[in-house]
């Protein structure tokens, strides 16, 4: 899938791919992954360790899977962030079934342009949604803004396995198998193609890392979880200034 210049073309598709399978997202995460997607939000939600006080910020919430997680291992408030109004309103009642909707804010926004004041998050996280961004580069420099000094941005993505073997066929299923099985199931073959395309077409785990040193994080680390199928990014704010009321 090739996109203009124009940034706003990515993100008008992205946003309607989304809206499009909302109700079938997360049994399709779940099926597609063969559920191993559970073991990496929590690895993630790990990372969130020793920080300063404040609330976590989760990027690209969508349908909350990773907020929930958050909210379950780190019992810190938790503000959901997507620019995807169905996608948090069926997350709404996910957490509404949980008891969470005093623990978890939903907020409509984009990445690109986080509508919150510098320095007033203790830990930021973004689940499967930097690769799907306009501009990268600029969602990391927001991340950096609104990051507390001492504070740690967590980054779950894709990434493309470094064996070859298994490399081999894990893109034939990603581009043969999982959009027809996403297809039947959301609706939306397109949806799934996207996917299989943007991750194939998406940054190397150094080049990501490299964004990130740019961005002004730094002891910026990155691991391959199952096999390689993603890849989990962190960096921390240096500690310099005092923070802020989110609000």
């Amino acid at each position: 899938m090739k996109f203009s210049q124009n940034n706003d073309e990515k993100k008008s598709f992205v946003k309607n791919k989304f809206s499009s399978v909302t109700s079938r997202y997360d049994l399709l995460n779940t099926l597609l992954s063969f559920s191993v997607d559970k073991y990496w939000r929590k690895r993630t939600a790990e990372t969130l360790k020793n920080l300063p006080d404040g609330p976590i910020l989760d990027l690209c919430a969508g349908t909350l899977p990773l907020s929930i997680v958050l909210r379950k291992y780190t019992k810190r408030k938790i503000i959901a962030l997507d620019f995807c109004l169905d996608m948090l309103l069926h997350g709404k009642n996910r957490i509404n079934s949980l008891k969470m909707a005093n623990d978890i804010l939903l907020v409509q926004g984009d990445a690109e342009l986080i509508p919150f004041k510098e320095n007033v998050f203790s830990g930021i996280t973004i689940a499967f949604g930097i690769r799907n961004l306009a501009n990268p580069e600029k969602g990391l420099m927001e991340m950096f803004r609104v990051l507390k000094p001492g504070g740690v941005l967590s980054i779950l993505e894709f990434s493309r396995p470094k064996n070859k073997l298994f490399s081999k066929y894990y893109f034939f299923y990603l581009h043969n198998i999982l959009p027809n099985i996403g297809g039947i199931i959301s609706g939306d073959k397109e949806a799934y193609s996207y996917l299989a395309t943007s991750i194939q077409e998406f940054h190397a785990p150094e080049v990501v890392a490299a964004m990130m040193e740019s961005a002004g994080f730094r002891d910026v680390k990155y691991r391959p979880l199952t096999f390689g199928i993603v890849t989990l990014y962190t960096g921390r704010r240096p500690s310099t200034s005092s923070g802020s009321s989110p609000f």
